[in-house]
C-alpha cells in the first residue's frame, strides 16, 4: 500500500470514529448536554478539515466547497475554547458575546469572496495551479497561526486556575477532568506543530516530505480520536466542575479593602489563632476528611465559618491548600492504622478508602509527600 492509500485509509477510520463518537455524544442521556454537544461539534469540524486528505483530487472542481472547508477549522479552537470552559465551570452557559469568536472565521470568508468564493472555471484552474502564493491564502494561515497561538495559551491560563481554585476548595484527588483537558491540549499542541512544519514546507524546495508529514498527521488523528473513545468508556462520568465565580485566595485578598488587605499581612491575631485552634480541634475529632468529596463549603457550613474567612484562614495564613489540610489528617489517620498491629489484616486498599481517598495512586503520592516513605514501607517499619 503506498503513502496515498494509506493516508486515505487511516483518515477515514479517524473521520469515521470522530463521528461515530460526536454521534453517541448528542444522543447519550447526561447531566453534561452542553459541554458534550460542543465537544461532538469540535469532533465533527476537526472530521471535517480531515476530510481535506482525501479530497484532494477534487480541489479544481469543487473550489467553493475546499475553501469553506479550510476556513471552518478557524471554528475549530474557539468550540474547544468554549468546551474548556463548559467542562471547568459548572454555571457556564453559552451567550450571544460568544458569537464573537466566529469573527476570525467571518473575515477569512469575506477576504476569499471576490477571488475565489466568485471565481470562474477558468480562474479555478490558475487557483489550483497558483494556490499557495495567493496572498488570501498567505492571509488566512498567518490569521490561523494567531487565532491558534491565542487560543491555547488562553487555554492553559484556564486550566491553570481551575487546578489551582480546584487544590483551594476541594479535597477529591482523583481530579480527572484536568488531567484529561491538559492532556488533549498538549496533544493537540503536537499535532498542531507537526502541521504547521507541513504549512512551513509547502512554501520551500523540500516538498518531498509534504506527503510524510500528511501521514504523521493522520496518524496522530487516528490515535487521538481511538484514545477519545477509551477515555468515554473508561471514564463515563469525567468531569467534576466548579463555580466561575469562585476565587483565588490571591485574588480574594486583592478584592478586600485596604484596612483588610492590611490585617491579612499583619501578624496573626488573637481572633485568628483561635480560628485556626477551633478548625484543627473540629477536623482532629469529627474526621470530616473520612468523606472523599470533602469541600470546602461544606466544612465552613460545619465549623460556622464564612466560606470566604475559612479559605483565607486555611490558603493564606495557615499557608496550605485546603487539599493539603485536609490530606494532611487523612495521612496521619492512615499511619495510626498502619501502626496498629490488630489492623494489620486490612489491605493498604482498604485503608485508604477508609481514610477518605478514592484512588492508590493519590494516595501513594500523598503519604510518601508526608512521610518520604511508601505505606508498605511505612507499615513494615512500624510493626
Amino acid at each position: 500500500m503506498d503513502k496515498s492509500n494509506f493516508l486515505n485509509t487511516i483518515t477515514l477510520i479517524s473521520v469515521f470514529v470522530m463521528l461515530l463518537l460526536s454521534f453517541f455524544l448528542l444522543t447519550v442521556n447526561t447531566k453534561n448536554k452542553l459541554s458534550n454537544r460542543l465537544f461532538a461539534s469540535f469532533l465533527m469540524l476537526t472530521a471535517f478539515d480531515l476530510s481535506s486528505f482525501f479530497t484532494d483530487n477534487y480541489f479544481e472542481t469543487n473550489l467553493n466547497f475546499e475553501v469553506f472547508r479550510m476556513t471552518a477549522s478557524l471554528l475549530i479552537m474557539p468550540i474547544f475554547y468554549l468546551y474548556v470552559k463548559a467542562v471547568c465551570h459548572s454555571d457556564f452557559r453559552l451567550k450571544q458575546k460568544h458569537l464573537a469568536l466566529i469573527i476570525p472565521f467571518a473575515i477569512a470568508n469575506l477576504v476569499f469572496l471576490p477571488r475565489l468564493y466568485l471565481a470562474t472555471t477558468i480562474d479555478s484552474i490558475y487557483i489550483f495551479e497558483h494556490f499557495k502564493q495567493m496572498l488570501e491564502i498567505r492571509f488566512f494561515y498567518i490569521l490561523a497561526e494567531l487565532q491558534y497561538a491565542f487560543y491555547i495559551i488562553l487555554v492553559f491560563i484556564i486550566l491553570k486556575k481551575y487546578k489551582e481554585i480546584y487544590l483551594e476548595n476541594y479535597t477529591n484527588a482523583n481530579n480527572s477532568s484536568y488531567k484529561w483537558l491538559f492532556q488533549m491540549t498538549v496533544f493537540f499542541l503536537i499535532a498542531h506543530c507537526i502541521v504547521f512544519f507541513k504549512s512551513v514546507i509547502r512554501y520551500t524546495d523540500y516538498n518531498v516530505f509534504l506527503n510524510s508529514s500528511n501521514v504523521i498527521i493522520g496518524t496522530i488523528a487516528l490515535i487521538i480520536s481511538c484514545w477519545f473513545v477509551l477515555k468515554a468508556l473508561n471514564n463515563p462520568e469525567l468531569f467534576k466542575s466548579i463555580d466561575s465565580n469562585m476565587l483565588l485566595v490571591n485574588e480574594t485578598l486583592n478584592t478586600t479593602v485596604s484596612s483588610e488587605k492590611e490585617s491579612f499581612e499583619t501578624p496573626k491575631s488573637a481572633e485568628i489563632i483561635s480560628q485556626i485552634e477551633l478548625v484543627k480541634k473540629y477536623v482532629l475529632e469529627n474526621e470530616p476528611y473520612l468523606e472523599p468529596s470533602l469541600t470546602i463549603q461544606e466544612l465552613s457550613r460545619q465549623v460556622n465559618i464564612p466560606v470566604r474567612d475559612l479559605s483565607v484562614l486555611i490558603n493564606h495564613h495557615m499557608n496550605q491548600h485546603f487539599f493539603d489540610f485536609i490530606n494532611e489528617y487523612r495521612i496521619q489517620k492512615a499511619m495510626q492504622i498502619l501502626k496498629d498491629s490488630s489492623k494489620s489484616k486490612l489491605t493498604i486498599l482498604e485503608i485508604l478508602y477508609e481514610v477518605g481517598f478514592n484512588s492508590k495512586s493519590s494516595f501513594n503520592t500523598a503519604f510518601k509527600k508526608y512521610t518520604n516513605q511508601t505505606p508498605t514501607e511505612f507499615r513494615n517499619s512500624s510493626l
